[in-house]
């Protein structure tokens, strides 16, 4: 197992893989008690599969080499599950990696399931068993056993084989297509970037009125920016339920901010406290025509239960014919459009349409039914109206 915690070894690995087509990357890290995700290690492989382990942690390392690999974008980056690890390098570098491939993606439209975890796909595809004993592993800590770093290189061994193998079913399926979307979205900063005054979107809300909306969106942004600021998790600084409270109860005074359940008198009477009540009164001042409202749930009460419910039937049944993951045809909310009669979303465009879309349609005029044969589910179509 090759760790490695110089500089000069590191660039000398990054000079040999960037002569290679694709490299594989994944990364191990902490966020416990943190906002932005802590690199601990980063495993890496090139086409042969040889896999490195790079410390990141190693005093005096210099990382611009690996940096400058990811943001290549003659070099394929292959990783499983993307997202957080391509997050950890936007935060650090400041760019995203580019090209990316996304494994699990591409598995959930080659038949795979689902879930296409890592595991499942060695399984079946490499024919390799991975034992995930050390995941929940304390990857800050030092120095990392050797059943650590096992486990942490088993995660881009069998990862090119996995690539190729994906890339050709793709291929021969004429797929392609189909994953470009989801894979687009991966190489968007936000994705990964929560703006401050967007964060109340990320919140429960009970409901309530565009007012107090409004000092919902102020507070959350309040909170948003002193997590990023101290680097602590946005639940650590305030609880969610204590940003409902403090939109409902709209507190004017320290001492009516000390009352909200969740919210100590030390936090309350120091900055944090001071900028949340100035927060408060800005969403109180706000013109009504700035004020937001919730988001209209897709199809409203317009949709029928008992529709949704026969389109969730109609959408596994080609999901399964067609083996793809269900939740990369259609959403909930897509289910619900349709139902309510509304024809504007992503399931009923493209390729989505011609496996999904189009039968969907055809159920809500009536032109299609369900019937169960021998315990099976079988569309029969009806002479058009």
């Amino acid at each position: 197992m090759t760790v490695i915690t110089d500089s000069a070894s590191l660039a000398s690995l990054c000079r040999e893989l960037s002569e290679e087509s694709f490299i594989c990357i994944d990364t191990e890290f902490i966020r416990e008690k943190t906002y932005w995700p802590k690199l601990c290690l980063v495993q890496i492989s090139g086409a042969k599969g040889e896999p490195f382990a790079i410390d990141p942690l190693h005093k005096g390392i210099d990382l611009s080499p690996l940096f400058s690999l990811m943001t290549n974008s003659k070099i394929m980056k292959v990783l499983h599950a993307a997202r957080q690890d391509i997050e950890i390098f936007l935060h650090i570098i400041g760019e995203l990696p580019n090209p990316i491939f996304d494994t699990q993606i591409a598995a959930m439209v080659c038949g795979f399931g689902e879930a296409a975890s890592y595991e499942h796909l060695a399984r079946k595809i490499a024919d390799a068993r991975i034992d995930k004993s050390s995941r929940f592993s304390d990857w800050a800590k030092r120095p990392l056993e050797k059943r650590q770093l096992k486990y942490a290189l088993s995660d881009v061994v069998h990862l090119p084989h996995i690539y190729l193998t994906l890339k050709t079913q793709l291929a021969e399926t004429g797929r392609e297509t189909w994953i470009a979307d989801d894979m687009a979205a991966l190489g968007r900063k936000d994705t990964y970037i929560t703006e401050p005054h967007t964060a109340w979107k990320k919140i429960k809300t009970r409901g309530g009125s565009s007012r107090t909306l409004a000092i919902l969106r102020e507070v959350a942004a309040v909170r948003e920016e002193w997590a990023k600021l101290h680097d602590i998790p946005r639940q650590h600084v305030i609880r969610d339920q204590s940003l409902l409270e403090i939109s409902s109860s709209q507190p004017t005074t320290m001492e009516q901010l000390i009352r909200i359940r969740g919210l100590n008198a030390t936090v309350a009477k120091g900055k944090l406290g001071s900028s949340i009540l100035k927060a408060v009164e800005q969403g109180k001042n706000l013109k009504p025509e700035k004020c937001p409202e919730l988001p209209k749930k897709p199809g409203n009460h317009a949709a029928s239960p008992a529709a949704v419910d026969l389109l969730k039937v109609l959408l596994k049944l080609r999901s399964d014919e067609n083996h793809i993951a269900a939740r990369l045809v259609a959403k909930s909310s897509d289910l619900i459009e349709i139902a309510a009669g509304t024809e504007e979303n992503l399931a009923l465009v493209g390729w989505r349409r011609t496996v999904f879309g189009e039968d969907a349609l055809k159920l809500m005029r009536g032109q299609l039914s369900l019937r169960i044969n021998a315990g099976e589910v079988h569309v029969h179509r009806l002479a058009e109206k």
